[in-house]
């Protein structure tokens, strides 16, 4: 060893995190799939939609990404109506287009993420629920109830050892 020891670090995302009313309506899609040998649905408690991904960063930084996160919003509804099966294995509903507060809330957050000297990811967003992964084969549901999420907020949420916690909602 060399003596030195490596800065902690949080694993952080930012997402729409579901009231109970909209989680039940998720779990309910989850649950309307038929699922193969091997898949991994995920946990109600679990189910969101990532805004972005931060992965791991150094836990001292916290203070400043909590009030950096903090951007100009505005609410507005999200239907979420196609169940879809990606290529990769990853179950997931979404919605049929992205509406312009979703949208305008990617981008808000996105130059936070710049302006605290974090990279957004590359990739185009594409909103949706995971219900499940490793999930090839899986029997994909045709509908089920309709989910029209009033979104009035977002929230920093930290991944450890399985387990999410919100560490602040902002409205």
């Amino acid at each position: 060893m060399d003596g030195q020891t490596k800065a902690p670090t949080t694993r952080l995302f930012l997402a729409l995190w579901p009231e109970p009313g909209t989680r039940h309506l998720l779990t309910a899609w989850r649950d309307a799939w038929t699922w193969p040998k091997g898949a991994s649905p995920v946990h109600a408690d679990k189910l969101h939609v990532t805004l972005h991904f931060l992965g791991g960063v150094p836990s001292e930084r916290l203070p400043a990404l909590l009030e950096g996160f903090a951007v100009p919003f505005e609410p507005f509804r999200l239907d979420l109506n196609r169940a879809a099966l990606w290529h990769n294995g990853i179950a997931v509903l979404e919605p049929d287009a992205t509406p312009p507060g979703l949208a305008l809330l990617h981008a808000r957050l996105s130059d936070a993420l710049v302006a605290l000297g974090l990279q957004p990811e590359a990739r185009r967003y594409r909103p949706h629920v995971t219900m499940a992964r490793r999930a090839g084969g899986a029997t994909v549901p045709q509908e089920g109830p309709p989910v029209f999420w009033e979104v009035r907020g977002y929230a920093l949420v930290e991944s450890k050892h399985g387990a999410y916690t919100v560490l602040r909602h902002y409205a």
